[in-house]
C-alpha cells in the first residue's frame, strides 16, 4: 500500500486556481509536481515575453509561492515573491518572482534549472515545471451575434464573449517538457483544475503528445470543478461544468477520470454534471470547497481534507 508521504501527485492548471490545489496538497505529500500552462500574455508576465522571450513567469512564480512551506521561511518568501512594484516607471506592475525567474532565464539556457533554483531557495514542496519550454498563445474561434470570431491570447480569449467553437494553440505541436512526461509516468495521481477552464487547464489537453500522455497515464486522475464566478468576472469561463467537460472530451476523447469533486452550488437545475462524469467513468462527489468568508474561491483546507480522504479510500480499494 502506498502512504500519503510516497504519494507521487501531478497538478495540472495555472494562475490561482492551481495554486489552491497546490496549497491544498503541500500538506499531504511532498512529492508534487505542478505542470503550468505558458501562455500568458498580460501584465507583467506579458512585457517579459515580450521584450525577452521567455516564458511568461507569472504563473510559475504563483505555483512556487503557493508551495512554499507553511513555516516562518517558507511564508516570508512566498509573500517576497508575490510582491508587486508600484511605481511611475518601468517597474510598475512587476512581480519580483517574475524578475527572479527572468534573471535566472537570462544567465542560463537551462529553464527548468532556473525555476528549480527558485525552488531551493524557498524551499518548497516539490517542483514546478512550465508545460512546454516555448512560449505558446492560445486561439479561439467565437460564435457571437455578429458571426464567428477569431481571438488570440489568453486574456483576450479568457474573457471573449460568444460562445466557443474552437480552440488551438500556436505553435500547433510544441514540445513537451521532458520532465512532465516523467513526472507523469511516475505519477499515482494526476489533478486538474480549477482555474480559467480555456486558458489554464485546456491548454493541457491542446498539446496532442502531453494529452496522449495524460489518457495513458496509469494514475488515478481528478477533475477539480470550478466554482461559480461572481457576477462581476472579467474572465468568461463558459457557463457550466457540463461544458467545461464536454470541451476536454471534445479536444481529447479518450480522456478518462477516476473522481470529479464539484460544489452543490454550481449544479444547475437540470444536473446532467453526475451522468456525464459517470460516462467518463468516474465518480461524482458533490462537497463545500469554498471559502466560508468568500464562495468564489476554494478552500485550500477544506480541499486538503476532501483530497486526504480520496487519496486514503482509493488506496484502500
Amino acid at each position: 500500500m502506498i502512504s500519503g508521504a510516497d504519494t507521487k501527485v501531478v497538478a495540472f492548471g495555472g494562475g490561482h486556481g492551481l495554486a489552491a490545489t497546490l496549497t491544498a496538497l503541500r500538506d499531504l505529500t511532498p512529492n508534487i509536481t505542478a505542470v503550468v500552462t505558458v501562455a500568458d500574455n498580460g501584465g507583467s508576465s506579458g512585457k517579459i515575453r515580450s521584450e525577452f522571450n521567455f516564458l511568461p513567469p507569472g504563473d510559475l512564480r504563483m505555483a512556487l509561492a503557493a508551495l512554499c512551506g507553511a513555516d516562518s521561511w517558507g511564508q516570508s518568501w512566498a509573500e517576497t515573491i508575490q510582491h508587486r512594484f508600484t511605481s511611475e516607471g518601468e517597474l510598475n506592475g512587476h512581480a519580483l518572482g517574475n524578475l527572479l525567474l527572468a534573471a535566472l532565464w537570462d544567465s542560463s539556457d537551462d529553464l527548468v534549472a532556473g525555476i528549480d533554483r527558485v525552488g531551493a531557495l524557498l524551499k518548497i514542496v516539490g517542483r514546478v515545471l512550465p508545460m512546454s519550454l516555448e512560449p505558446l498563445d492560445i486561439e479561439g474561434m467565437f460564435t457571437t451575434s455578429g458571426g464567428e470570431k477569431v481571438v488570440r491570447g489568453q486574456i483576450e480569449v479568457a474573457t471573449a464573449k460568444g460562445k466557443l467553437k474552437s480552440l488551438q494553440l500556436l505553435p500547433k505541436n510544441p514540445e513537451v517538457t521532458p520532465q512532465v512526461l516523467q513526472a507523469i509516468a511516475d505519477a499515482h495521481w494526476l489533478t486538474f483544475g480549477p482555474g480559467s477552464w480555456f486558458s489554464s487547464v485546456m491548454p493541457h489537453f491542446l498539446l496532442s503528445d502531453l494529452s496522449q500522455a495524460i489518457s495513458q497515464s496509469s494514475a488515478k486522475k481528478i477533475m477539480i470543478f470550478n466554482l461559480p464566478d461572481p457576477e462581476d468576472a472579467d474572465e468568461f469561463a463558459g457557463s457550466t461544468p457540463e461544458e467545461h467537460l464536454e470541451l476536454v472530451l471534445a479536444h481529447s476523447p479518450e480522456f478518462r477520470f477516476d473522481v470529479a469533486i464539484a460544489d452543490p452550488a454550481i449544479l444547475s437545475q437540470e444536473n446532467r454534471l453526475e451522468s456525464l462524469v459517470n460516462k467518463c467513468g468516474g465518480e461524482l462527489i458533490l462537497a463545500e470547497v469554498s471559502k466560508s468568508s468568500d464562495k468564489n474561491h476554494h478552500d485550500p483546507a477544506k480541499m486538503s481534507s476532501l483530497l486526504s480522504h480520496i487519496f486514503g479510500t482509493t488506496l484502500l480499494r
